[in-house]
């Protein structure tokens, strides 16, 4: 990447620590951001959602583009680039919580909140619900640049990727849903 770029996304983080970050702030994003290890709070709504009716195929198809977002990005991508933690690189940073992982791209919690948030603007029965998921996605997405654990390309990379395997998710239901619907009425 030019140097350019990753001081630009180095700076980006120092002025959230010196210009954000406060005593309010701090534990409340830090246990939000939390919440996004292993994805979990994105599956606990996706798996409460399968327990009703008119969310269900919200809850199933959001566990699914989760999963494969999980691929993309922890299995693959972050592998592939091998790019360090903030923390490492960027001198003066210092994170609010340990990451265990040391590979920074794309942001893993930032997938899995916009796989599930995707496909809920889509599917689930109220705009407002699919609303409420894109915003809680975007919350977690800022909390990772609040706490210092991703840079702010990290986040786009990982928002991208999660809206990706949404998409493809989307488009895969779509496409099985009209073929069983064709099948259905040339059966009658």
């Amino acid at each position: 990447m030019p140097e350019w770029f990753l001081a630009a996304d180095g700076g980006a983080l120092l002025w959230i620590q010196e210009t954000l970050r406060c005593a309010l702030l701090d534990p409340l994003l830090t246990a939000y951001t939390h919440l996004g290890d292993m994805g979990l709070l994105w599956v606990v709504l996706s798996l409460a959602m399968l327990c009703f009716r008119p969310t269900r195929r919200a809850g199933c198809l959001s566990l699914c583009a989760m999963f494969l977002g999980l691929l993309c990005t922890n299995v693959l991508l972050k592998h592939l680039v091998g790019r360090a933690r903030p923390w490492l690189t960027v001198e003066g940073l210092v994170p609010l919580i340990a990451e265990n992982d040391p590979n920074s791209f794309p942001s893993g919690h930032s997938c899995a909140a916009f796989a599930a948030a995707g496909v809920w603007l889509r599917a689930l029965p109220r705009r407002w619900m699919g609303a409420a998921g894109v915003i809680m996605a975007a919350v977690m997405a800022l909390s990772r640049l609040y706490v210092g654990v991703h840079f702010p390309s990290d986040v786009l990379a990982g928002t991208c990727v999660g809206l990706l395997c949404s998409q493809a998710v989307w488009l895969a239901w779509t496409r099985l849903e009209g073929d069983r619907k064709e099948k259905r009425s040339a059966g009658r």
